[in-house]
């Protein structure tokens, strides 16, 4: 926990102001379901967080006065095998806080714990943010999540699986809906099945022989229901890491199912690199999801 807190300390801001630091909550303050106590210890390496065994919530709020009353979960990609997170949040979270934006990076387990903790750690978080929306300034209906990579596939699951059995714990939260109400995914781990699988992705988060009824589960383009929230999915083709077709399948699922949905798929742009700018309109797509997002009504104010 220490070290997590030392990596996101220090924000930078424009100016060479500084904001004041961001409030990190854990996730699971009566005990963390299922700790491996004797694993290997938490470790940062550029930017990079690995062995979690204390899920916690790093919260960046918009400018005083400013907050819209929406809340995204931010759920970072690695893999399964680590979490990728900017200092300052990154370019996600700068954008999303200046449109008014709250949001929560949310740390997870991983590759040490595999399935269903991942899964038991977002929709924790999501409803511990509704259960404590009003003292955070944000409304208990308009709980979104951000999801990139393996994180897309973890917010993925959060969007098809929020009532299931493995994502709860038996703790008294458990009685808060964990229905996200509106997913953006980007350039999302989505299928667990040849020939479009991550590899590596369903290895930490599902053991090498994994069970063909789990495989199946964790597919999410089979798992796709009417009463999921609407969907945002961004992908590019040259992605040579998460081939783009777990986003195009995804997409049909949803659109033979009926649920509300966004595709944007750009000719450009190397997986986890979606954001620079020789990319060209494929770094626009913060803008894109800002469109989106207004166009649904969360970002008018409270």
């Amino acid at each position: 926990m220490k070290s997590w807190l030392l990596l996101l300390a220090g924000i930078l801001v424009t100016a060479g102001a500084r904001a004041a630091a961001p409030e990190t909550m854990p996730l699971w303050p009566e005990g963390v379901p299922g700790l491996k106590a004797g694993a290997a210890a938490e470790k940062i390496v550029n930017q990079r967080i690995t062995a979690v065994h204390y899920p916690s919530l790093l919260r960046f709020a918009p400018p005083p006065g400013a907050g819209c009353g929406t809340a995204v979960i931010f759920c970072p990609g690695g893999g399964y095998t680590h979490l990728t997170i900017a200092p300052d949040g990154g370019e996600e979270t700068r954008t999303l806080n200046a449109a008014g934006v709250t949001v929560f990076i949310l740390k997870y387990r991983m590759i040490e714990y595999g399935y269903p903790a991942p899964l038991q750690d977002v929709l924790r978080a999501i409803r511990l943010i509704r259960s404590q929306a009003a003292a955070w300034g944000v409304r208990p209906d308009r709980i979104g999540l951000l999801g990139e990579s393996a994180g897309g596939h973890l917010a993925a699951c959060a969007a098809t699986l929020w009532d299931d059995p493995d994502g709860r714990t038996g703790a008294p939260l458990d009685a808060v809906s964990a229905r996200p109400d509106f997913v953006a995914l980007v350039y999302p781990v989505v299928t667990m099945k040849p020939p479009f699988v991550h590899q590596g992705s369903r290895e930490a988060l599902l053991g090498r022989n994994p069970p063909t009824a789990l495989i199946e589960k964790l597919s999410i383009e089979t798992r796709v229901r009417p009463d999921m929230p609407p969907v945002f999915l961004v992908a590019t083709m040259a992605d040579k890491t998460v081939p783009v077709e777990n986003s195009l399948h995804l997409y049909q699922a949803l659109r033979a199912t009926g649920v509300p949905s966004e595709l944007h798929v750009y000719a450009q742009g190397s997986h986890g690199n979606s954001l620079d700018p020789r990319y060209g309109p494929t770094a626009f797509w913060p803008q894109r999801l800002l469109d989106w997002m207004r166009c649904n009504g969360w970002l008018t104010a409270p």
